[in-house]
């Protein structure tokens, strides 16, 4: 399966578009992905059950435990700010390193 997996990525990576659109999926998967953790680790850090940290934010306990247990959860900037905010947290954003550019950043623009 892997060797597959390597064999079409390398095959449609000669696809500009296709470069451009695997760039933005792992940027978007990496982003939430770290974003996630960090609140989670916070609200363990805080010694907040989720039901609490649901409660601090007006929301359902339900809608938290989506948000930091889930395989695949596609959060707002807003519940992601709010969520923040009731653990002391901000949301910033931080220049990606030269590597990542070159992975992320410049086959997104090729297509621009």
């Amino acid at each position: 399966m892997n060797e597959a997996f390597n064999t079409l990525l390398e095959l449609e990576g000669r696809d500009p578009e296709f470069v451009r659109a695997y760039a933005a999926e792992s940027a978007r998967i990496e982003a939430i992905d770290s974003i996630i953790n960090a609140l989670d680790e916070a609200r363990a850090e805080a010694n907040l059950s989720k039901a609490a940290l649901a409660r601090a934010i007006g929301s359902e306990a339900s809608t938290v435990r989506r948000l930091l247990s889930a395989e695949s959860v596609n959060p707002t900037l807003s519940t992601i700010a709010e969520v923040a905010a009731a653990l002391g947290m901000k949301v910033t954003l931080t220049p990606m390193t030269r590597e990542e550019r070159t992975r992320i950043t410049e086959p997104m623009r090729a297509c621009a």
